[in-house]
């Protein structure tokens, strides 16, 4: 507004605002605040019950005593009621202390680490693997079987499972060391990603891990977000038509996820991954596939060509990267781009 003001002392106020691009009623908005004269605001009278000033020093004095400098106001009221003692109430002793910045919590606080967001790529299989551990209910209440999945993130295909009656590092460590052997992992290839349970936090799987080379990480505590395939795999799994209520013993639960797995593998076409099995993704033949899918589409576009819109129809894609918790773009400003 200082360079409208000097520019319409030459030209004119109409033509400044053009040129600058400024409306002329904020410019007349800005000239009226400038030439308005200060008021200073008028001070509050004290209320004609509010204690006087050297009232207020007795009451934060008698606080500041060594009987009562760890007590709080409400102790201090009723300790001094009981001694035939008032000075003011419990508001005032409070507000008192505020005025003093001495209202705060005296007992240590516990404070908590920030966690660093996790931020993952996959643009093909066995680079990042997820895994988790849920529970499946026993014949009884209050009895569980632990399920633990280990599920690569970009073709969504499990690479290993198991089922046992507790959870345990020494367990995870055999199913990580097992499903790393079968899909022969090398050292600096892979990057496992798993929440904060004591199994995955544990010293002999961390240990395993720096053996084989792979890089772990975790999830921030109490967010699932940050692990989302295992999750939705558990999904998958619990809302099976044939999924019971409860197994009847640990064998029960084997033979159902026996059947489970190869289904989800080799026959589940999954919506991630453009309707295709996790098999044909992670074992590399999610091309082919697509290739006879549009060749399938295109003969059918022949035949009826009226039955599309402007197109040849294409099957859905294969995304050829995933995420856990993609970046979000930086902002580039107008100067960066100029």
């Amino acid at each position: 507004m200082e360079a409208a003001h000097t520019l319409s002392s030459e030209i004119g106020i109409q033509p400044a605002c053009k040129a600058l691009d400024i409306a002329r009623s904020g410019f007349y908005r800005a000239q009226t605040r400038k030439n308005a004269p200060t008021v200073s605001p008028k001070k509050r009278p004290s209320p004609p019950r509010a204690l006087r000033s050297e009232e207020r020093q007795g009451v934060l004095d008698i606080l500041h005593t060594d009987r009562f400098v760890d007590q709080s106001p409400h102790e201090v009221y009723a300790t001094l009621l009981d001694e035939g003692e008032y000075h003011c109430s419990i508001s005032t002793m409070y507000r008192i202390l505020d005025a003093h910045q001495e209202v705060k919590e005296r007992r240590n606080q516990m404070s908590h680490p920030v966690y660093q967001k996790p931020e993952l790529l996959a643009t093909a299989p066995n680079q990042v693997w997820s895994w988790d551990i849920t529970k499946l209910l026993g014949p009884a209440k209050w009895t569980y079987f632990y399920l633990y999945v280990i599920l690569d993130i970009f073709s969504r295909y499990v690479v290993g499972w198991m089922i046992a009656h507790r959870e345990a590092a020494t367990l995870a460590e055999r199913l990580i060391q097992e499903s790393c052997a079968k899909q022969n992992i090398q050292k600096g290839q892979l990057t496992i990603h798993a929440d904060r349970g004591s199994s995955m936090k544990s010293k002999p799987v961390a240990l395993l891990l720096s053996d084989l080379g792979v890089t772990k990480t975790h999830s921030r505590p109490h967010t699932s977000d940050d692990n989302p395939y295992s999750e939705a795999q558990f999904k998958t799994l619990k809302y099976r038509p044939d999924f019971p209520d409860r197994f009847g013993s640990i064998e029960d639960a084997r033979s159902f996820c026996q059947g489970f797995f190869p289904w989800y593998n080799q026959e589940h076409r999954h919506s991630g991954i453009g309707l295709l099995t996790p098999e044909s993704v992670h074992c590399g033949l999610a091309q082919d596939v697509q290739k006879a899918r549009s060749e399938i589409l295109r003969i059918a576009y022949e035949a009826h060509p009226e039955r599309f819109v402007k197109r040849i129809p294409v099957p859905p894609a294969i995304p050829d990267a995933v995420w856990i918790n993609k970046p979000k773009p930086v902002p580039v400003s107008e100067e960066a781009l100029h």
